[in-house]
Protein backbone atom coordinates (compact mmCIF):
# COMPACT_ATOMS: atom_id res chain seq x y z
CA UNK A 1 0.00 0.00 0.00
CA UNK A 2 1.14 3.54 -0.71
CA UNK A 3 1.43 6.14 2.03
CA UNK A 4 -1.61 7.98 0.70
CA UNK A 5 -3.65 4.74 0.83
CA UNK A 6 -2.48 4.05 4.40
CA UNK A 7 -3.17 7.58 5.66
CA UNK A 8 -6.50 8.30 3.96
CA UNK A 9 -8.72 6.21 6.35
CA UNK A 10 -7.23 7.60 9.61
CA UNK A 11 -7.40 11.18 8.27
CA UNK A 12 -11.06 10.69 7.29
CA UNK A 13 -11.68 9.20 10.74
CA UNK A 14 -9.91 12.16 12.39
CA UNK A 15 -12.04 14.69 10.52
CA UNK A 16 -15.21 12.81 11.41
CA UNK A 17 -14.23 12.62 15.11
CA UNK A 18 -12.91 16.18 15.40
CA UNK A 19 -15.39 18.11 13.25
CA UNK A 20 -18.29 15.71 12.62
CA UNK A 21 -17.70 16.06 8.88
CA UNK A 22 -17.30 13.41 6.15
CA UNK A 23 -14.42 14.04 3.74
CA UNK A 24 -14.80 11.93 0.59
CA UNK A 25 -11.31 12.47 -0.78
CA UNK A 26 -8.04 13.42 0.89
CA UNK A 27 -5.65 15.43 -1.27
CA UNK A 28 -1.93 14.68 -0.88
CA UNK A 29 1.24 16.01 -2.46
CA UNK A 30 4.97 15.51 -2.10
CA UNK A 31 6.43 17.45 0.83
CA UNK A 32 8.54 20.37 -0.32
CA UNK A 33 12.27 19.90 0.26
CA UNK A 34 12.57 22.85 2.65
CA UNK A 35 10.13 21.34 5.16
CA UNK A 36 10.38 18.21 7.29
CA UNK A 37 7.93 15.55 6.21
CA UNK A 38 7.37 12.48 4.05
CA UNK A 39 3.95 13.32 2.64
CA UNK A 40 1.76 16.42 2.78
CA UNK A 41 -1.99 16.68 3.21
CA UNK A 42 -3.54 19.72 1.52
CA UNK A 43 -5.86 21.40 4.07
CA UNK A 44 -7.57 23.96 1.81
CA UNK A 45 -10.34 21.68 0.43
CA UNK A 46 -11.46 21.06 4.03
CA UNK A 47 -12.11 24.77 4.62
CA UNK A 48 -15.28 24.46 2.51
CA UNK A 49 -16.64 22.02 5.10
CA UNK A 50 -15.19 23.34 8.39
CA UNK A 51 -15.14 27.02 9.37
CA UNK A 52 -11.68 27.44 10.86
CA UNK A 53 -8.22 28.61 9.88
CA UNK A 54 -5.95 26.15 8.08
CA UNK A 55 -3.18 26.11 10.72
CA UNK A 56 -5.62 25.21 13.48
CA UNK A 57 -7.25 22.52 11.32
CA UNK A 58 -3.89 21.03 10.35
CA UNK A 59 -2.63 21.03 13.94
CA UNK A 60 -5.69 19.18 15.25
CA UNK A 61 -5.57 16.57 12.48
CA UNK A 62 -1.80 16.13 12.88
CA UNK A 63 -2.07 15.57 16.64
CA UNK A 64 -4.88 13.07 16.14
CA UNK A 65 -2.69 11.11 13.70
CA UNK A 66 0.28 11.09 16.11
CA UNK A 67 -2.00 9.80 18.91
CA UNK A 68 -3.87 7.22 16.84
CA UNK A 69 -1.73 6.10 13.86
CA UNK A 70 1.41 4.04 14.45
CA UNK A 71 3.08 5.14 11.19
CA UNK A 72 2.94 8.88 12.11
CA UNK A 73 5.59 10.15 14.56
CA UNK A 74 5.29 13.95 14.22
CA UNK A 75 4.03 16.72 11.98
CA UNK A 76 4.30 20.41 11.15
CA UNK A 77 1.81 22.80 9.57
CA UNK A 78 2.77 25.44 7.02
CA UNK A 79 -0.16 27.62 5.91
CA UNK A 80 -2.71 25.18 4.46
CA UNK A 81 -0.39 22.18 4.35
CA UNK A 82 0.00 19.41 6.93
CA UNK A 83 3.48 17.88 6.57
CA UNK A 84 3.47 14.37 8.06
CA UNK A 85 6.61 12.56 9.28
CA UNK A 86 6.50 8.76 9.02
CA UNK A 87 8.21 6.28 11.36
CA UNK A 88 11.35 4.50 10.08
CA UNK A 89 9.65 1.16 10.78
CA UNK A 90 7.19 1.82 7.94
CA UNK A 91 10.01 2.42 5.45
CA UNK A 92 11.99 -0.61 6.62
CA UNK A 93 8.91 -2.84 6.44
CA UNK A 94 8.04 -1.48 3.00
CA UNK A 95 11.56 -2.00 1.70
CA UNK A 96 11.74 -5.55 3.04
CA UNK A 97 8.52 -6.46 1.22
CA UNK A 98 9.83 -5.28 -2.17
CA UNK A 99 13.61 -5.78 -2.01
CA UNK A 100 13.48 -9.26 -3.63
CA UNK A 101 10.52 -8.56 -5.93
CA UNK A 102 11.98 -8.80 -9.44
CA UNK A 103 8.69 -7.53 -10.94
CA UNK A 104 8.42 -4.58 -8.56
CA UNK A 105 6.20 -1.86 -10.04
CA UNK A 106 4.79 -4.11 -12.78
CA UNK A 107 1.21 -5.42 -12.97
CA UNK A 108 -0.14 -8.44 -14.84
CA UNK A 109 -3.20 -8.28 -17.10
CA UNK A 110 -6.47 -9.17 -15.40
CA UNK A 111 -8.55 -11.95 -16.92
CA UNK A 112 -11.15 -10.52 -19.26
CA UNK A 113 -9.38 -7.17 -19.71
CA UNK A 114 -9.33 -5.82 -23.25
CA UNK A 115 -6.02 -5.52 -25.09
CA UNK A 116 -4.57 -2.33 -26.58
CA UNK A 117 -3.02 -2.11 -30.04
CA UNK A 118 -0.19 0.40 -30.46
CA UNK A 119 0.66 1.54 -33.99
CA UNK A 120 4.01 3.16 -34.72
CA UNK A 121 6.65 3.61 -37.43
CA UNK A 122 4.36 3.15 -40.51
CA UNK A 123 6.95 4.29 -43.09
CA UNK A 124 6.76 4.72 -46.87
CA UNK A 125 8.64 2.24 -49.06
CA UNK A 126 10.27 4.97 -51.15
CA UNK A 127 12.96 6.02 -48.66
CA UNK A 128 14.90 4.86 -45.61
CA UNK A 129 13.87 5.64 -42.03
CA UNK A 130 15.00 9.07 -40.84
CA UNK A 131 15.29 11.08 -37.64
CA UNK A 132 11.53 11.68 -37.44
CA UNK A 133 10.92 7.93 -37.71
CA UNK A 134 13.41 7.39 -34.89
CA UNK A 135 11.35 9.50 -32.50
CA UNK A 136 8.16 7.82 -33.71
CA UNK A 137 9.53 4.30 -33.23
CA UNK A 138 11.05 5.00 -29.83
CA UNK A 139 7.84 6.61 -28.57
CA UNK A 140 5.53 3.90 -29.89
CA UNK A 141 7.69 1.03 -28.69
CA UNK A 142 8.20 2.57 -25.24
CA UNK A 143 4.49 3.39 -24.77
CA UNK A 144 3.65 -0.21 -25.68
CA UNK A 145 6.13 -1.51 -23.09
CA UNK A 146 4.84 0.91 -20.43
CA UNK A 147 1.22 -0.11 -21.09
CA UNK A 148 2.30 -3.74 -20.70
CA UNK A 149 4.02 -2.94 -17.40
CA UNK A 150 0.87 -1.19 -16.18
CA UNK A 151 -1.11 -4.41 -16.60
CA UNK A 152 -2.41 -4.27 -20.18
CA UNK A 153 -2.14 -6.86 -22.91
CA UNK A 154 -0.55 -5.06 -25.86
CA UNK A 155 -0.14 -5.72 -29.59
CA UNK A 156 2.44 -3.70 -31.53
CA UNK A 157 1.68 -2.95 -35.17
CA UNK A 158 2.54 -0.78 -38.13
CA UNK A 159 0.91 -0.06 -41.47
CA UNK A 160 3.45 0.22 -44.28
CA UNK A 161 2.61 2.75 -46.98
CA UNK A 162 3.67 0.62 -49.92
CA UNK A 163 1.53 2.03 -52.77
CA UNK A 164 0.78 5.33 -54.44
CA UNK A 165 2.43 7.90 -56.66
CA UNK A 166 5.46 8.39 -54.37
CA UNK A 167 6.31 4.68 -54.64
CA UNK A 168 5.97 4.81 -58.43
CA UNK A 169 8.39 7.76 -58.55
CA UNK A 170 11.21 5.61 -57.10
CA UNK A 171 10.25 2.69 -59.35
CA UNK A 172 10.23 4.81 -62.51
CA UNK A 173 13.54 6.50 -61.69
CA UNK A 174 15.18 3.10 -61.13
CA UNK A 175 13.70 1.86 -64.41
CA UNK A 176 15.01 4.91 -66.33
CA UNK A 177 18.34 5.57 -64.61
CA UNK A 178 19.09 2.52 -62.45
CA UNK A 179 21.06 0.42 -64.95
CA UNK A 180 19.84 -2.70 -63.10
CA UNK A 181 21.50 -1.68 -59.83
CA UNK A 182 20.67 -3.87 -56.81
CA UNK A 183 21.57 -3.73 -53.12
CA UNK A 184 24.08 -6.52 -53.79
CA UNK A 185 25.73 -4.81 -56.78
CA UNK A 186 26.00 -1.42 -55.03
CA UNK A 187 26.64 -2.57 -51.45
CA UNK A 188 23.83 -0.29 -50.32
CA UNK A 189 21.00 -1.24 -48.00
CA UNK A 190 17.87 -1.70 -50.10
CA UNK A 191 15.94 1.15 -48.49
CA UNK A 192 18.83 3.53 -49.19
CA UNK A 193 19.11 2.44 -52.81
CA UNK A 194 15.39 2.99 -53.40
CA UNK A 195 15.52 6.30 -51.52
CA UNK A 196 18.30 7.50 -53.81
CA UNK A 197 16.05 6.97 -56.83
CA UNK A 198 13.26 8.96 -55.13
CA UNK A 199 15.75 11.86 -54.96
CA UNK A 200 16.80 11.19 -58.56
CA UNK A 201 13.18 11.42 -59.69
CA UNK A 202 12.74 14.78 -57.96
CA UNK A 203 15.89 16.22 -59.57
CA UNK A 204 14.78 15.12 -63.04
CA UNK A 205 11.24 16.40 -62.41
CA UNK A 206 12.56 19.84 -61.42
CA UNK A 207 14.76 20.02 -64.53
CA UNK A 208 11.80 19.17 -66.76
CA UNK A 209 9.63 21.79 -65.03
CA UNK A 210 12.35 24.42 -65.58
CA UNK A 211 12.65 23.44 -69.26
CA UNK A 212 8.88 23.69 -69.81
CA UNK A 213 8.74 27.07 -68.05
CA UNK A 214 11.56 28.26 -70.33
CA UNK A 215 9.24 27.38 -73.22
CA UNK A 216 6.59 29.70 -71.80
CA UNK A 217 4.51 27.36 -69.61
CA UNK A 218 3.36 28.54 -66.20
CA UNK A 219 4.84 26.69 -63.20
CA UNK A 220 1.49 24.99 -62.54
CA UNK A 221 1.22 23.86 -66.19
CA UNK A 222 4.81 22.66 -66.18
CA UNK A 223 4.29 20.59 -63.02
CA UNK A 224 1.29 18.86 -64.59
CA UNK A 225 2.82 18.37 -68.06
CA UNK A 226 6.37 17.26 -67.20
CA UNK A 227 6.85 13.92 -69.03
CA UNK A 228 8.29 12.12 -66.00
CA UNK A 229 5.28 12.86 -63.76
CA UNK A 230 2.93 11.71 -66.54
CA UNK A 231 4.92 8.46 -66.77
CA UNK A 232 4.72 7.97 -63.00
CA UNK A 233 0.94 8.50 -63.08
CA UNK A 234 0.65 6.00 -65.90
CA UNK A 235 2.70 3.48 -63.88
CA UNK A 236 0.32 3.94 -60.91
CA UNK A 237 -2.67 3.23 -63.17
CA UNK A 238 -0.95 0.08 -64.43
CA UNK A 239 -0.22 -1.03 -60.86
CA UNK A 240 -3.87 -0.53 -59.88
CA UNK A 241 -4.90 -2.54 -62.97
CA UNK A 242 -2.57 -5.38 -61.93
CA UNK A 243 -0.07 -5.04 -64.81
CA UNK A 244 2.27 -8.02 -64.35
CA UNK A 245 5.53 -6.19 -65.19
CA UNK A 246 4.80 -3.19 -62.95
CA UNK A 247 3.63 -5.39 -60.06
CA UNK A 248 6.79 -7.53 -60.35
CA UNK A 249 9.01 -4.43 -60.19
CA UNK A 250 6.96 -3.11 -57.25
CA UNK A 251 7.40 -6.38 -55.33
CA UNK A 252 11.13 -6.52 -56.04
CA UNK A 253 11.91 -2.95 -54.96
CA UNK A 254 9.61 -3.10 -51.93
CA UNK A 255 11.39 -6.26 -50.76
CA UNK A 256 14.70 -4.41 -50.96
CA UNK A 257 13.19 -1.77 -48.69
CA UNK A 258 11.72 -4.30 -46.22
CA UNK A 259 15.10 -5.99 -45.91
CA UNK A 260 16.68 -2.60 -45.20
CA UNK A 261 14.01 -1.65 -42.66
CA UNK A 262 14.55 -4.96 -40.83
CA UNK A 263 18.21 -4.07 -40.21
CA UNK A 264 17.29 -0.60 -38.94
CA UNK A 265 14.55 -1.92 -36.65
CA UNK A 266 16.92 -4.50 -35.18
CA UNK A 267 19.59 -1.87 -34.46
CA UNK A 268 16.95 0.44 -33.02
CA UNK A 269 15.64 -2.40 -30.83
CA UNK A 270 11.97 -2.24 -31.86
CA UNK A 271 9.62 -4.94 -33.12
CA UNK A 272 6.04 -5.60 -34.22
CA UNK A 273 3.47 -8.32 -33.59
CA UNK A 274 1.57 -7.63 -36.81
CA UNK A 275 2.27 -5.64 -39.97
CA UNK A 276 -0.38 -4.22 -42.26
CA UNK A 277 0.27 -3.03 -45.82
CA UNK A 278 -1.58 -0.20 -47.49
CA UNK A 279 -1.72 -2.25 -50.71
CA UNK A 280 -3.95 -4.67 -48.79
CA UNK A 281 -5.94 -2.08 -46.83
CA UNK A 282 -6.57 0.77 -49.28
CA UNK A 283 -9.87 -0.71 -50.38
CA UNK A 284 -11.03 -1.41 -46.83
CA UNK A 285 -13.79 0.81 -45.48
CA UNK A 286 -15.83 1.12 -48.66
CA UNK A 287 -18.35 -1.40 -47.35
CA UNK A 288 -18.52 0.55 -44.07
CA UNK A 289 -19.59 3.64 -46.02
CA UNK A 290 -22.72 1.78 -47.12
CA UNK A 291 -23.43 0.82 -43.51
CA UNK A 292 -22.97 4.45 -42.49
CA UNK A 293 -25.35 5.63 -45.19
CA UNK A 294 -28.01 3.22 -43.95
CA UNK A 295 -27.51 4.44 -40.37
CA UNK A 296 -27.72 8.07 -41.45
CA UNK A 297 -24.15 8.75 -40.30
CA UNK A 298 -23.08 9.63 -43.88
CA UNK A 299 -24.96 11.36 -46.68
CA UNK A 300 -24.62 11.34 -50.47
CA UNK A 301 -24.26 14.48 -52.59
CA UNK A 302 -25.78 14.91 -56.06
CA UNK A 303 -22.49 13.96 -57.74
CA UNK A 304 -22.50 10.60 -55.91
CA UNK A 305 -19.74 11.45 -53.43
CA UNK A 306 -20.34 10.46 -49.79
CA UNK A 307 -19.71 12.83 -46.86
CA UNK A 308 -20.16 13.19 -43.10
CA UNK A 309 -21.25 16.51 -41.56
CA UNK A 310 -19.35 17.12 -38.31
CA UNK A 311 -20.08 20.85 -38.03
CA UNK A 312 -22.31 20.26 -34.98
CA UNK A 313 -19.24 18.71 -33.29
CA UNK A 314 -17.07 21.75 -34.01
CA UNK A 315 -15.37 20.15 -37.03
CA UNK A 316 -16.22 20.39 -40.75
CA UNK A 317 -17.71 18.24 -43.49
CA UNK A 318 -15.50 15.32 -44.48
CA UNK A 319 -15.39 13.34 -47.71
CA UNK A 320 -15.36 9.55 -47.20
CA UNK A 321 -15.98 8.32 -50.77
CA UNK A 322 -15.27 10.15 -54.05
CA UNK A 323 -17.94 10.50 -56.75
CA UNK A 324 -16.13 7.85 -58.84
CA UNK A 325 -16.44 5.37 -55.94
CA UNK A 326 -12.77 5.46 -54.88
CA UNK A 327 -11.78 5.66 -51.24
CA UNK A 328 -9.83 8.44 -49.49
CA UNK A 329 -7.33 8.02 -46.64
CA UNK A 330 -10.08 8.50 -44.06
CA UNK A 331 -12.09 5.62 -45.55
CA UNK A 332 -9.03 3.41 -45.48
CA UNK A 333 -8.26 4.27 -41.83
CA UNK A 334 -11.86 3.52 -40.84
CA UNK A 335 -11.66 0.14 -42.57
CA UNK A 336 -8.22 -0.70 -41.16
CA UNK A 337 -9.30 0.04 -37.57
CA UNK A 338 -12.32 -2.27 -37.99
CA UNK A 339 -10.14 -4.96 -39.61
CA UNK A 340 -7.71 -4.88 -36.70
CA UNK A 341 -10.48 -5.65 -34.22
CA UNK A 342 -11.59 -8.51 -36.47
CA UNK A 343 -8.00 -9.83 -36.53
CA UNK A 344 -7.58 -9.38 -32.76
CA UNK A 345 -11.03 -9.73 -31.15
CA UNK A 346 -9.67 -8.95 -27.66
CA UNK A 347 -8.57 -5.44 -28.73
CA UNK A 348 -10.57 -2.79 -26.90
CA UNK A 349 -8.55 0.31 -27.78
CA UNK A 350 -5.80 1.62 -30.05
CA UNK A 351 -2.93 4.08 -29.79
CA UNK A 352 -1.80 5.78 -33.00
CA UNK A 353 1.77 7.17 -32.85
CA UNK A 354 1.63 9.86 -35.52
CA UNK A 355 3.05 13.41 -35.72
CA UNK A 356 0.98 16.40 -34.62
CA UNK A 357 0.38 17.53 -38.21
CA UNK A 358 -2.29 14.80 -38.26
CA UNK A 359 -4.16 15.98 -35.12
CA UNK A 360 -7.26 16.99 -37.06
CA UNK A 361 -7.34 13.75 -39.08
CA UNK A 362 -7.50 11.64 -35.93
CA UNK A 363 -10.14 13.82 -34.28
CA UNK A 364 -12.32 13.15 -37.33
CA UNK A 365 -11.44 9.44 -37.54
CA UNK A 366 -12.24 8.77 -33.88
CA UNK A 367 -15.49 10.71 -34.05
CA UNK A 368 -16.65 8.86 -37.18
CA UNK A 369 -15.92 5.47 -35.56
CA UNK A 370 -17.90 6.52 -32.48
CA UNK A 371 -20.83 7.64 -34.62
CA UNK A 372 -20.73 4.29 -36.44
CA UNK A 373 -21.38 2.68 -33.06
CA UNK A 374 -18.14 0.82 -32.28
CA UNK A 375 -17.72 0.63 -28.50
CA UNK A 376 -13.91 0.34 -28.74
CA UNK A 377 -13.89 3.76 -30.47
CA UNK A 378 -14.20 5.30 -26.99
CA UNK A 379 -10.68 4.00 -26.25
CA UNK A 380 -8.77 5.39 -29.23
CA UNK A 381 -5.81 7.67 -28.56
CA UNK A 382 -3.64 9.75 -30.89
CA UNK A 383 -0.10 9.79 -29.46
CA UNK A 384 0.61 13.12 -31.10
CA UNK A 385 4.25 14.20 -31.04
CA UNK A 386 6.15 17.29 -32.09
CA UNK A 387 8.74 17.63 -34.81
CA UNK A 388 12.35 16.73 -34.08
CA UNK A 389 15.04 18.90 -35.58
CA UNK A 390 18.82 19.07 -35.58
CA UNK A 391 20.82 22.26 -34.92
CA UNK A 392 21.24 22.44 -38.73
CA UNK A 393 17.46 22.77 -39.26
CA UNK A 394 14.59 20.92 -40.95
CA UNK A 395 14.81 17.90 -43.22
CA UNK A 396 13.42 17.33 -46.72
CA UNK A 397 13.14 13.78 -48.14
CA UNK A 398 12.80 14.75 -51.80
CA UNK A 399 15.99 16.80 -51.69
CA UNK A 400 17.94 14.09 -49.90
CA UNK A 401 18.61 16.27 -46.85
CA UNK A 402 17.05 13.94 -44.29
CA UNK A 403 19.05 12.65 -41.33
CA UNK A 404 19.22 8.95 -42.05
CA UNK A 405 18.36 6.73 -39.04
CA UNK A 406 21.24 4.31 -39.70
CA UNK A 407 23.75 7.14 -40.06
CA UNK A 408 22.45 8.73 -36.86
CA UNK A 409 22.85 5.49 -34.88
CA UNK A 410 26.36 5.04 -36.24
CA UNK A 411 27.22 8.64 -35.32
CA UNK A 412 25.93 8.09 -31.77
CA UNK A 413 28.16 5.04 -31.35
CA UNK A 414 31.16 6.97 -32.71
CA UNK A 415 30.45 9.91 -30.40
CA UNK A 416 30.18 7.55 -27.41
CA UNK A 417 33.52 6.03 -28.42
CA UNK A 418 35.35 9.37 -28.62
CA UNK A 419 33.99 10.55 -25.24
CA UNK A 420 34.75 7.18 -23.57
CA UNK A 421 38.30 7.25 -24.91
CA UNK A 422 38.77 10.78 -23.56
CA UNK A 423 37.66 9.60 -20.11
CA UNK A 424 40.09 6.66 -20.37
CA UNK A 425 38.33 4.20 -18.05
CA UNK A 426 38.31 1.11 -20.28
CA UNK A 427 41.62 -0.52 -19.33
CA UNK A 428 41.37 -4.28 -19.59
CA UNK A 429 38.50 -4.27 -22.12
CA UNK A 430 38.91 -6.26 -25.33
CA UNK A 431 38.16 -4.49 -28.61
CA UNK A 432 34.91 -6.47 -28.91
CA UNK A 433 33.85 -5.46 -25.39
CA UNK A 434 34.64 -1.83 -26.15
CA UNK A 435 32.65 -1.90 -29.41
CA UNK A 436 29.63 -3.43 -27.63
CA UNK A 437 29.87 -0.85 -24.84
CA UNK A 438 30.09 2.09 -27.27
CA UNK A 439 26.89 0.90 -28.92
CA UNK A 440 25.07 0.50 -25.58
CA UNK A 441 26.14 4.00 -24.51
CA UNK A 442 25.46 5.63 -27.88
CA UNK A 443 22.02 4.07 -28.31
CA UNK A 444 21.18 4.76 -24.66
CA UNK A 445 22.09 8.41 -25.19
CA UNK A 446 19.95 8.66 -28.34
CA UNK A 447 16.89 6.95 -26.85
CA UNK A 448 16.98 8.72 -23.50
CA UNK A 449 17.43 12.16 -25.10
CA UNK A 450 14.44 11.49 -27.38
CA UNK A 451 12.19 10.05 -24.68
CA UNK A 452 12.87 12.42 -21.77
CA UNK A 453 11.02 15.18 -23.67
CA UNK A 454 7.22 15.25 -23.38
CA UNK A 455 5.93 13.70 -26.62
CA UNK A 456 3.72 16.70 -27.41
CA UNK A 457 6.70 19.06 -27.52
CA UNK A 458 8.86 19.68 -30.55
CA UNK A 459 12.51 19.07 -29.79
CA UNK A 460 16.01 19.89 -30.93
CA UNK A 461 18.25 16.83 -30.97
CA UNK A 462 21.93 17.47 -30.30
CA UNK A 463 23.96 14.22 -30.61
CA UNK A 464 27.01 15.57 -28.75
CA UNK A 465 24.95 16.91 -25.85
CA UNK A 466 23.03 13.64 -25.51
CA UNK A 467 26.21 11.62 -24.82
CA UNK A 468 27.34 13.87 -21.98
CA UNK A 469 28.22 11.78 -18.90
CA UNK A 470 26.84 14.47 -16.61
CA UNK A 471 23.33 15.92 -16.40
CA UNK A 472 20.00 14.51 -17.50
CA UNK A 473 21.34 12.01 -20.04
CA UNK A 474 21.29 8.28 -20.69
CA UNK A 475 25.04 7.78 -20.08
CA UNK A 476 24.77 9.59 -16.70
CA UNK A 477 22.17 7.03 -15.60
CA UNK A 478 24.00 4.09 -17.19
CA UNK A 479 27.12 5.11 -15.27
CA UNK A 480 25.19 5.03 -11.97
CA UNK A 481 23.99 1.52 -12.83
CA UNK A 482 27.55 0.37 -13.62
CA UNK A 483 28.78 1.87 -10.33
CA UNK A 484 26.11 -0.12 -8.43
CA UNK A 485 27.14 -3.34 -10.20
CA UNK A 486 30.72 -2.68 -9.09
CA UNK A 487 29.51 -2.43 -5.47
CA UNK A 488 27.55 -5.68 -5.81
CA UNK A 489 30.57 -7.53 -7.24
CA UNK A 490 32.59 -6.54 -4.16
CA UNK A 491 29.80 -7.35 -1.66
CA UNK A 492 30.53 -11.00 -0.92
CA UNK A 493 28.33 -11.18 2.21
CA UNK A 494 24.71 -12.38 2.57
CA UNK A 495 22.22 -9.82 1.25
CA UNK A 496 19.08 -11.69 2.33
CA UNK A 497 19.35 -10.51 5.93
CA UNK A 498 16.46 -8.39 7.31
CA UNK A 499 17.87 -5.50 9.31
CA UNK A 500 16.43 -3.14 11.90
CA UNK A 501 18.25 0.19 11.98
CA UNK A 502 17.60 3.89 12.45
CA UNK A 503 17.49 5.33 8.95
CA UNK A 504 19.92 7.98 7.80
CA UNK A 505 18.15 10.92 6.13
CA UNK A 506 19.63 9.90 2.74
CA UNK A 507 18.43 6.30 3.14
CA UNK A 508 14.94 7.49 3.97
CA UNK A 509 14.84 9.78 0.90
CA UNK A 510 16.03 6.96 -1.32
CA UNK A 511 13.36 4.54 -0.05
CA UNK A 512 10.72 7.24 -0.61
CA UNK A 513 11.90 7.63 -4.21
CA UNK A 514 11.85 3.86 -4.73
CA UNK A 515 8.29 3.75 -3.38
CA UNK A 516 7.10 6.06 -6.18
CA UNK A 517 8.00 3.64 -9.01
CA UNK A 518 4.69 1.71 -9.33
CA UNK A 519 2.69 4.95 -9.39
CA UNK A 520 5.04 6.47 -11.99
CA UNK A 521 4.46 3.47 -14.29
CA UNK A 522 0.69 3.85 -13.99
CA UNK A 523 0.88 7.61 -14.63
CA UNK A 524 3.17 7.12 -17.63
CA UNK A 525 0.70 4.56 -19.03
CA UNK A 526 -2.36 6.75 -18.53
CA UNK A 527 -0.60 9.78 -20.06
CA UNK A 528 1.16 7.74 -22.79
CA UNK A 529 4.39 9.49 -21.79
CA UNK A 530 7.80 7.76 -21.55
CA UNK A 531 9.11 11.15 -20.35
CA UNK A 532 7.58 10.44 -16.92
CA UNK A 533 9.65 7.24 -16.65
CA UNK A 534 12.82 8.91 -17.95
CA UNK A 535 12.64 11.83 -15.55
CA UNK A 536 11.71 9.61 -12.59
CA UNK A 537 14.86 7.56 -13.18
CA UNK A 538 16.95 10.71 -13.39
CA UNK A 539 15.54 11.85 -10.03
CA UNK A 540 16.18 8.39 -8.54
CA UNK A 541 19.80 8.41 -9.73
CA UNK A 542 20.38 11.92 -8.38
CA UNK A 543 18.98 10.76 -5.03
CA UNK A 544 21.21 7.70 -5.15
CA UNK A 545 24.31 9.76 -5.98
CA UNK A 546 23.56 12.04 -3.03
CA UNK A 547 23.21 8.94 -0.82
CA UNK A 548 26.46 7.48 -2.26
CA UNK A 549 28.38 10.67 -1.48
CA UNK A 550 26.89 11.11 2.01
CA UNK A 551 27.31 7.68 3.65
CA UNK A 552 29.79 4.84 3.65
CA UNK A 553 28.56 1.69 1.91
CA UNK A 554 31.12 -1.13 1.74
CA UNK A 555 33.35 0.80 4.14
CA UNK A 556 30.61 1.00 6.82
CA UNK A 557 31.70 -0.79 10.04
CA UNK A 558 28.18 -1.49 11.35
CA UNK A 559 27.23 -4.72 9.58
CA UNK A 560 23.45 -4.10 9.57
CA UNK A 561 23.89 -0.64 8.05
CA UNK A 562 26.32 -2.02 5.46
CA UNK A 563 23.91 -4.79 4.45
CA UNK A 564 20.99 -2.37 4.20
CA UNK A 565 22.96 0.11 2.09
CA UNK A 566 24.04 -2.58 -0.36
CA UNK A 567 20.44 -3.87 -0.48
CA UNK A 568 19.30 -0.31 -1.28
CA UNK A 569 21.94 -0.02 -3.99
CA UNK A 570 20.89 -3.33 -5.50
CA UNK A 571 17.23 -2.28 -5.63
CA UNK A 572 18.07 1.06 -7.26
CA UNK A 573 20.09 -0.82 -9.87
CA UNK A 574 17.16 -3.17 -10.54
CA UNK A 575 14.77 -0.24 -10.98
CA UNK A 576 17.19 1.52 -13.35
CA UNK A 577 17.42 -1.66 -15.45
CA UNK A 578 13.65 -2.21 -15.30
CA UNK A 579 12.72 1.37 -16.20
CA UNK A 580 15.34 1.60 -18.94
CA UNK A 581 13.92 -1.60 -20.46
CA UNK A 582 10.59 0.26 -20.68
CA UNK A 583 12.44 2.90 -22.70
CA UNK A 584 14.15 0.26 -24.84
CA UNK A 585 17.57 1.08 -23.34
CA UNK A 586 20.24 -1.39 -22.27
CA UNK A 587 22.44 -0.97 -19.19
CA UNK A 588 26.16 -1.88 -19.05
CA UNK A 589 27.68 -3.96 -16.23
CA UNK A 590 30.85 -1.87 -16.44
CA UNK A 591 31.72 1.56 -17.82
Amino acid sequence: MTLSQILTPPIQKAIQALFDVTLEKVEFQVTRKEFEGDITMVIFPLLKLVKSNPVELGTKIGQYLVDNTEEVVRFNVVSGFLNIVIDDVYYLNFFNTIKNDEQYGFCSPKEGDKAIMVEYSSPNTNKPLHLGHVRNNLLGYSVAEILKASGKKVYKTQIINDRGIHICKSMLAWQKFGQDQTPESTGLKGDKLVGNFYVTFDKEYKQQIAALMAEGKTEEEAKKQAPIILEAQDMLRKWEAGDAEVVALWKKMNQWVYDGFAVTYKNLGVNFDKEYFESNTYLLGKDVVQMGLEKGVFYKKDDGSVWIDLTADGLDEKLVLRSDGTAVYMTQDIGTAIQRVKDFPDVGGMVYTVGNEQDYHFKVLFLILKKLGFDWAESLYHLSYGMVELPSGKMKSREGTVVDADDLMEEMTTTAQSISEELGKLDGYTDAEKAALYKVIGMGALKYFMLKVDPKKSMLFNPKESVDFAGNTGPFIQYAYARIQSILRKATFNLDETVSIELHEKERELVKQIALYPEVIQNAASHHSPALIANYIYDLVREYNSFYQSVLILGEEDNEKKVFRVQLSKKVGEIIESAFKLLGIQVPERM
